[in-house]
């Protein structure tokens, strides 16, 4: 006749021992590991956080009265013949001022442009007077919206790269800024001129 024995039998006299040394010892031993884990948990976000804000950061110049902030373009497929260029600009002076010109090495032609909506289509159009910049406030050339216009592209925008561009405004002059190539828009919108 076969004995049956209990479920223990089964268990390692070491792995119960283990199992014990597993337990937290205190509860103050289980507040210093939630501590812990927190404490790393939020480093880990800061970094995260500070990694994909420090680009933008590191790039901004300051230009007399006019501040341009987080200046970059899209990568561009290697035959593409435009490109479009963004950038807030920030005018802290007493006066309006105005981005008249731009002009970029890797192509032909460079101009100020503006996305809108007419109807139910979105059309692009060149601004010849520019952008006025109102005293105390910002523009912000961004997909969509007011532009650079960067045209006969010369060869491909490569993401991580910068291409420079200089800007033209009418009472603070010239500055050449580094337009910082980001990842390619696939859901970038279709446009019209």
């Amino acid at each position: 006749m076969r004995r049956r024995r209990s479920p223990s039998h089964r268990r390692h006299p070491t792995m119960s021992a283990n199992r014990e040394r597993l337990q937290p010892r205190s509860d103050t031993h289980s507040q210093t590991l939630s501590h812990w884990r927190s404490r790393m948990i939020r480093t880990l976000f800061a970094v995260l956080a500070l990694s994909f804000a420090a680009p933008a950061f590191a790039h901004d110049i300051t230009f007399g009265d006019l501040q341009l902030n987080g200046p970059f373009a899209r990568a561009t497929l290697p035959n593409a013949p435009v490109a479009g260029g963004f950038v807030t600009i920030v005018n802290t002076g007493s006066e309006d001022d105005r981005l008249v010109s731009a002009t970029a090495e890797i192509a032909k032609d460079t101009q100020i442009h503006e996305m809108a909506m007419e109807g139910d289509v979105m059309k692009m159009r060149p601004l010849a007077d520019g952008i006025v910049i109102p005293a105390g406030e910002s523009v912000v050339l961004e997909p969509g919206g007011y532009h650079l216009m960067l045209m006969g592209l010369s060869g491909p925008l490569v993401e991580g790269e910068t291409v420079p561009v200089v800007l033209t405004f009418e009472k603070a002059g010239t500055v050449t800024l580094d337009l910082h190539i980001g990842a390619a828009a696939a859901d970038a919108p279709a446009h019209e001129h």
